[in-house]
């Protein structure tokens, strides 16, 4: 009899039951568990419960007879269950610490190489070994990447000549139009699994088991593999073309622009990242697709993504508890609630509301909406990162904790990023076409009308003058304090608004 194999919720591809580099037979005898501890722990978005558990019971019931699928408290009852005789079985290296802390704390568990990502551990550590002194940043790797493993490369030397495309793709939304106008992304069909998993989490929650954050349904994002594979190739033949211009502009009407929607799936592990990063270069050579939008596309999996992960496990879990700025103020309910209908500033109302809808929106409105506002009111970068886990469908332990305290709260003091990602109203004026109708205008820092991203960023700057001055990339901006006349009003101003919804 073959050794049972344990597949984890985001273990659910093809690649993490295939027979090679140590994986288990193909005749292993598989077990997966369905723990809910995990949603007892956190109060996560309802849509992302329901994207998890409905992914699982697809990829079981696809498995058939080869899969025990045990619904348990927590997941050593489930492999108690799962495995009454004991005895030995393997699993592919977890995603998270904890989960890896706990494989490897049980006996008779044998824990495998990671899966689901390009770059191997010993590779990562190679190049960092080679840089050692030096800051560990994206640029540097994602080259190196592009070229260990031959992506989008001619020869020794990138293709069309240049490695980073980025200042072709930070074009605002075309003037006075709502959407992108790009082809619809895939959007999937329910079906009976499911109506068992609303139904399921209806019951939970009717009995006090567990409380989610959020509103679920119908579901947006692939559950299985076949959709996955739907997704991917919708993405690829209809709006990967329309991608890299706009990647970092925000419509109100229009959430999705031509972003893929694909993190959730790579994310489940239902897509591999180098079908992905083959597939969106296939394109550009058969003339299907831009340069520039295929090299941004390339560069959040092959380059970000594989960054975000390898960071996670190579900074350690002491990473999680860095607070370089000492933000601790506690999140306001208006945000961990999802309220949109208390907030007035009309961006932030926006992108409140698309994460209660449907628990994702694109990398901007995360990054200089979401990230910006926290980083500026000085919110405890660690309660910030465990909110965006639980309510975004996508998210992780190492996608969040990278994301959110290296780059988006700049709460390692710089390891991750050369400067804090956060901007004025200006920006987001100039990025979106979100302040047109707001109350808010993004030229005044003070006064009723005052833009509470405009004062926001003042405000920061003064009170992390001492530490900004020295940092290359925003000392302008920090003399630029020197020239505010009326910034001790508006510092009385932004102390008066606390953390009322804006």
């Amino acid at each position: 009899m073959s050794t049972p194999h344990w597949l984890f919720g985001d273990q659910l591809g093809p690649s993490f039951t295939a027979p090679s580099d140590g994986g288990p037979r193909h005749d292993s005898p598989l077990v997966m568990i369905e723990s809910r501890a995990v949603f007892r722990r956190r109060r996560f978005h309802r849509a992302k419960a329901h994207l998890i558990l409905s992914a699982m019971r697809h990829r079981a019931a696809e498995l058939g007879d080869r899969v025990t699928y045990v619904r348990a408290e927590t997941y050593r009852d489930g492999l108690r269950e799962g495995l009454p005789s004991g005895g030995p079985v393997t699993v592919h290296h977890p995603t998270s610490r904890a989960a890896l802390s706990l494989v490897s704390s049980l006996d008779g568990v044998t824990v495998l190489p990671p899966r689901g990502f390009l770059v191997g551990r010993d590779e990562f550590a190679s190049w960092a070994r080679a840089r050692e002194g030096q800051s560990l940043r994206l640029e540097a790797f994602y080259r190196q990447v592009r070229r260990d493993h031959d992506i989008l490369m001619d020869g020794d030397r990138p293709a069309g000549g240049t490695w980073n495309l980025d200042h072709d793709n930070r074009e605002p939304p075309p003037r006075g139009a709502p959407t992108l106008g790009a082809p619809a992304p895939y959007r999937p069909r329910e079906d009976d699994i499911d109506a068992e998993v609303r139904h399921d989490l209806d019951r939970w929650e009717r009995d006090g088991d567990v409380s989610f954050v959020g509103r679920d349904g119908p579901r947006l994002f692939p559950a299985d593999r076949r959709e996955a594979l739907a997704a991917l190739r919708r993405f690829v033949g209809h709006r990967l073309s329309t991608f890299g211009a706009h990647e970092d502009a925000v419509l109100a009407a229009d959430p999705s622009m031509s972003h893929s929607l694909l993190s959730s799936s790579l994310n489940l592990g239902l897509l591999d990242p180098a079908e992905c990063v083959e597939q969106a270069e296939a394109a550009w050579r058969a003339g299907e697709a831009p340069l520039n939008s295929v090299e941004g596309f390339i560069r959040q999996i092959a380059g970000w993504r594989e960054y975000v992960w390898h960071l996670y496990w190579h900074f350690g879990e002491d990473y999680r508890a860095s607070n370089a700025l000492r933000h601790h103020a506690p999140l306001p309910s208006w945000w961990t609630d999802l309220d949109p209908d208390t907030v007035t500033a009309r961006c932030l109302s926006t992108v409140i509301r698309q994460v209660r809808d449907t628990g994702w929106t694109h990398h901007i409105p995360r990054l200089m909406l979401l990230g910006s506002h926290a980083l500026q009111r000085g919110w405890d970068p660690a309660a910030v990162t465990d909110w965006f886990h639980r309510c975004f469908v996508d998210g992780y332990d190492w996608v969040m904790l990278p994301n959110v305290v290296g780059m988006s709260q700049y709460a390692d003091g710089g390891r991750m990023t050369t400067k804090p990602y956060t901007s004025g109203g200006a920006y987001i004026d100039r990025m979106s076409d979100l302040c047109g109708p707001c109350r808010y205008r993004p030229d005044r820092r003070v006064g009723p009308d005052a833009c509470p991203f405009t004062a926001g960023y003042w405000a920061f700057l003064h009170r992390h003058r001492r530490l900004l001055a020295h940092n290359a990339r925003v000392s302008n901006a920090v003399r630029g304090l020197d020239r505010l006349s009326d910034l001790p009003e508006l510092l009385r101003q932004e102390r008066a608004r606390g953390d009322s919804p804006p």
